[in-house]
């Protein structure tokens, strides 16, 4: 007998599973055909339709009239040459992460998997391997779970079609969809039952540990489709006796899946559990041409700003068409790697505190909110906790001494209270003292990282 029925009542039995709060950090891919024309964003296959977008005539120039050089030519084109799975997975584990894998299909209707529902796929086109076999086969080889992204649900609004364009022959139609597609209002019942059959394919053939959900399916055709899809993943997990993770974007399942914001964060602490999905890189996410990149500081302040805020961080990175990781996201993953190396106590297994943090640095809460943030100070602090400590993690070197406010006395924390204050990467005690304005440390001459460093309060 089943678990969970479709409904939002009985999928709100569901309970996020420790595993999965303790993560704190994974990692995706945004990987397909896209990454050849590696022009503008991950959206080409859309914009290049646009006469007036730049895409369009960009595409024209290089590669042809869209009559006879569609987004369907890109796929003999995206092989995958130089991919190694195992690479990638020894690389997502020295960058920290406790959970990968890819996005199985973008908008643009490209399965990365084994896709009985079209021929479209790169098991029979482009690679011409199970691309997401091959990941899950290799993350869960060193350790980490396996996540799987959809996007499916935006394909059938996804392409404009044309007179004259080659998204508008019918034999294409498992790519692009029907023509017309982007000026409906509604869902046809076709695609709906397209979506579900793929997404239940995916959850059978894979068993993904967590699976998330980008935009589309919060419009109101899809409600029973995706109360059917969420109650069969969690009642299929329960037969695998396994705890897993829904993500969703569009607050449709509060209360019974974990909620994620695109690109953004929040101001505070969330009593449920949440996530942030942001990438990389900064103009696109899949592999693009002259691409900039965050620092490795933001990222790493971002982590823990989110992990303060009872948050996880699902980071993307966009591979190059031949499967190579740039190496300017490769020296980033790995500078978060090394910063974790240090201070991954502070970081992996805690919870938050009574309060996130201190300090002047005020953050924006939703969706695409990041750009609008300012960095961080050495006056910021944010707080974790594990156990019988307390971390406070200063997001810049404040000098020999600093100051944490929210431990001054009065705060619930009494000097007797305090066995030992240290900073992690040394292994000395740090002189300290506590007074109505704060607690006051004395720091090491050197730091032992960059980017951010935590002082752990051991408590008896």
């Amino acid at each position: 007998m089943s678990t969970y029925e479709p409904t939002l009542e009985s999928l709100s039995q569901y309970t996020v599973p420790e595993w999965y709060k303790d993560a704190k950090f994974g990692i995706y891919t945004h990987w397909g055909p896209y990454a050849v024309p590696a022009f503008g964003n991950e959206w080409y296959p859309r914009n290049m339709y646009l006469r007036d977008n730049p895409a369009f005539q960009h595409h024209r120039k290089v590669w042809g009239d869209q009559s006879t050089f569609g987004y369907k030519d890109f796929i003999p084109m995206f092989t995958a040459a130089k991919w190694d799975p195992q690479q990638w997975a020894d690389l997502f584990l020295r960058a920290g992460a406790k959970f990968a894998g890819p996005v199985v299909e973008h908008h643009d209707g490209f399965p990365m998997y084994d896709c009985e529902y079209t021929t479209f796929n790169c098991v029979r086109m482009g690679p011409k391997r199970d691309i997401t076999a091959e990941q899950k086969a290799a993350f869960e080889a060193v350790g980490m779970k396996f996540v799987a992204t959809s996007h499916r649900a935006q394909n059938h609004r996804h392409f404009h079609f044309e007179g004259g364009f080659d998204n508008m022959d019918p034999q294409y139609k498992d790519l692009y969809w029907k023509p017309g597609g982007d000026q409906r209002n509604n869902t046809d019942p076709e695609f709906l039952e397209d979506w579900l059959g793929r997404t239940k394919e995916v959850i059978d053939k894979y068993e993904p540990d967590v699976l998330w959900f980008d935009f589309g399916w919060h419009r109101k055709e899809f409600l029973p489709y995706r109360l059917e899809l969420v109650s069969y993943y969690y009642n299929r997990a329960e037969e695998w006796g396994r705890e897993v993770v829904m993500n969703y974007k569009d607050h449709v399942f509060d209360g019974a899946a974990v909620y994620n914001i695109e690109r953004g964060k929040l101001a505070g602490i969330r009593e449920g559990f949440w996530q942030t999905d942001t990438s990389i890189s900064t103009k696109s996410w899949g592999f693009v041409e002259n691409e900039s990149f965050k620092s490795a500081t933001v990222v790493i302040h971002d982590l823990i700003d989110i992990v303060s805020k009872n948050g996880n961080m699902l980071l993307n990175v966009g591979p190059r068409p031949d499967g190579t990781i740039p190496p300017e996201a490769e020296g980033l993953l790995l500078a978060i790697g090394e910063w974790l190396g240090v201070n991954g106590e502070a970081i992996y297994g805690t919870r938050p505190w009574e309060k996130f943090g201190e300090g002047p640095t005020l953050v924006k809460s939703g969706h695409h909110s990041e750009r609008d943030n300012k960095p961080f100070t050495y006056e910021d602090f944010r707080f974790t906790r594990k156990a019988n400590a307390l971390y406070a993690i200063a997001m810049g070197w404040p000098g020999r001494k600093t100051k944490i406010c929210s431990l001054a006395s009065g705060c619930g924390i009494k000097p007797e209270q305090i066995q030992a204050v240290t900073m992690l990467g040394k292994k000395d005690a740090l002189p300290w003292s506590q007074d109505h304005e704060g607690l006051h440390v004395t720091l090491p001459a050197l730091k032992p990282c960059d980017h951010a460093y935590t002082i752990k309060i051991a408590l008896g």
